[in-house]
């Protein structure tokens, strides 16, 4: 199933939360859009619609990263003592041609260690936990633990801290639900998927 379809899943998992606990139209609306969001979210193991919106082009961090390179060997070049200039050079050539490097697939480790340190620097633990979730996701294989019981589980906790922290009824149910059903509209005994998820990793990986 593609992204359109799972946004849409999971937008309608969440005017159903929102219309059960009889929420505002504010509030319903930020519910409807928060299930299309979470219903993304397994496929952060992709690079899915999602993946796009929350990661930079890797061209421009590369851009970046080897201007900061450039400028680094310039400025030791001109202004360090002896050992400095050699040190600083030689860091700032290192990261030019580590920039050089970056490809797209690695734009979400590094937007996972930016959501870690934002959470962090502001205090927010669903945001730590999300940028753990988003490193996670980063190196895991497709359809496995983010499609698994335990990406549940550990989606769980990010809305539950989430809902804590916004103060809004309904946040983790919107949340849990949107995230659930990706994953029931992953599997394999529906005729429109050739593969299915493997809901009990590590303990078997079993395609169900």
């Amino acid at each position: 199933m593609n992204g359109t379809a799972h946004a849409a899943i999971g937008a309608a998992a969440g005017f159903v939360v929102a219309n059960t606990l009889h929420t505002s139209p504010s509030t319903t609306l930020f519910l409807v859009g928060l299930g299309g969001v979470s219903a993304l979210v397994p496929d952060l193991d992709i690079d899915g619609k999602l993946r796009e919106k929350i990661t930079f082009s890797h061209h421009l961090i590369q851009l970046v990263a080897q201007l900061i390179g450039i400028l680094m060997v310039v400025y030791s070049f001109f202004e360090g003592s002896a050992d400095e200039r050699w040190i600083g050079m030689g860091i700032g050539m290192v990261m030019m041609a580590v920039s050089a490097k970056i490809k797209q697939k690695h734009m979400l480790t590094i937007t996972g260690i930016g959501v870690l340190l934002g959470g962090i620097s502001l205090q927010e633990t669903w945001l730590i936990l999300l940028g753990i979730y988003i490193l996670i996701a980063s190196f895991v294989s497709h359809r496995s633990y983010t499609h698994s019981i335990l990406g549940v589980l550990f989606f769980g906790i990010i809305a539950s801290k989430l809902e804590a922290s916004l103060g809004i009824n309904g946040v983790y149910y919107t949340c849990l639900a949107g995230y659930i059903s990706h994953l029931i509209a992953d599997l394999k005994i529906l005729p429109f998927n050739k593969r299915g998820v493997k809901l009990f990793l590590p303990i078997s990986s079993i395609e169900i």
